[in-house]
């Protein structure tokens, strides 16, 4: 009965055991729990704070009698990743794992409170992992913590569950810049996982060299000329090789947007850079669309007109023979089956 008061307690929205010394007297949740009345009549038919405080939180050390409830901590957090596991039939070929660090405001003095600057005000920093729409990691922490603190035991412990089960799928590791720490990528790199995590803009970031400058005024520039005429946005991309100065091992490939975008305060200015384990696309190099956007691309070499006709050993994709990318599509094809 305990156990099912708090449960129902949970439900109902009084997560705080203090609650229970008024809901202990509660005319619907006691029959509902099957108490319809006290064994004695000066008490009430449910437990108060203290019998479940007893019940939740006494120590390993005390007598058995006052320790009900045991948890295995390993399961619980394998339990996320098994269900992720079930809920797909056949196993994919590659999946992204988001990694996240919010805050949980706190309203009062609750243990290990403090304050968070970027949050402006008393939180915890959970962590977060998920695939798709797939929950794999909820953990608690305090906020005076870096974001990225107990990510690599995290993903270690996932990454490995999920390849006992699928060997040969590919992991992509993605998120924002407060997880672009060396030990985290470190350890990508060493157990076959890529990454995509985003960089915080500096002014070193922004001048290391003239050239990633030329790109990005060239962007602002020909977005400006175009936005009044025909109010799209206009984008260029850099890719670099970067360190920092004494917190990474080596050098990483980044990648640096430079955007102007209609409508958008600081000019139309929407610079991002990330740094990735990702290689070079090769698919398309040496074509026409070797420096094009995914939009491009997609345009191009995707959403196009075709007769598909699908037999017993082949599927025959015939393109209209005026096709002005018929030969980027060729190679593209050739190159992917190789």
């Amino acid at each position: 009965t305990p156990i099912g008061q708090r449960v129902f307690g949970i439900a109902l929205g009084y997560e705080d055991l203090v609650d229970h010394d008024e809901l202990r007297h509660d005319p619907v949740l006691g029959p509902v729990l099957g108490r319809l009345e006290a064994r004695h009549p000066r008490c009430a038919p449910l437990a108060g704070n203290s019998t479940l405080n007893r019940l939740e939180h006494a120590p390993a050390a005390e007598p058995e009698r006052y320790r009900r409830i045991g948890h295995d901590a390993a399961a619980i957090e394998d339990l996320f990743v098994d269900l992720f596991l079930d809920a797909h039939a056949e196993p994919p070929a590659r999946i992204t794992l988001d990694l996240d660090a919010t805050d949980d405001p706190l309203h009062g003095a609750q243990e290990g409170r403090f304050f968070h600057g970027y949050y402006d005000g008393y939180c915890y920093l959970p962590l977060y992992v998920f695939c798709g729409d797939h929950l794999l990691l909820a953990k608690l922490r305090r906020s005076n913590i870096d974001a990225s603190a107990g990510a690599v035991e995290a993903i270690a412990r996932i990454a490995a569950r999920i390849r006992a089960r699928w060997p040969r799928v590919k992991i992509l590791l993605r998120a924002d810049s407060g997880f672009a720490r060396e030990a985290l990528m470190a350890w990508c790199e060493a157990n076959r996982v890529d990454y995509l995590f985003g960089l915080a803009r500096n002014a070193k970031l922004g001048k290391f060299t003239p050239a990633l400058l030329r790109r990005f005024q060239t962007a602002f520039t020909l977005g400006r000329g175009r936005s009044p005429s025909h109010g799209r946005s206009a984008r260029r991309f850099a890719d670099f090789r970067w360190t920092t100065q004494l917190s990474w091992s080596r050098r990483r490939r980044g990648v640096a947007k430079a955007e102007h975008m209609p409508g958008r305060g600081d000019g139309g200015a929407n610079p991002r850079v990330v740094v990735t384990s990702l290689k070079t696309r090769e698919v398309d190099a040496r074509t026409r669309l070797a420096k094009a956007t995914c939009g491009t691309i997609r345009l191009t070499l995707l959403k196009i007109g075709a007769q598909v006709r699908i037999s017993v050993r082949r599927v025959c994709v015939a393109m209209a023979s005026a096709c002005p990318y018929a030969a980027e599509f060729t190679l593209a094809h050739a190159r992917l089956c190789r």
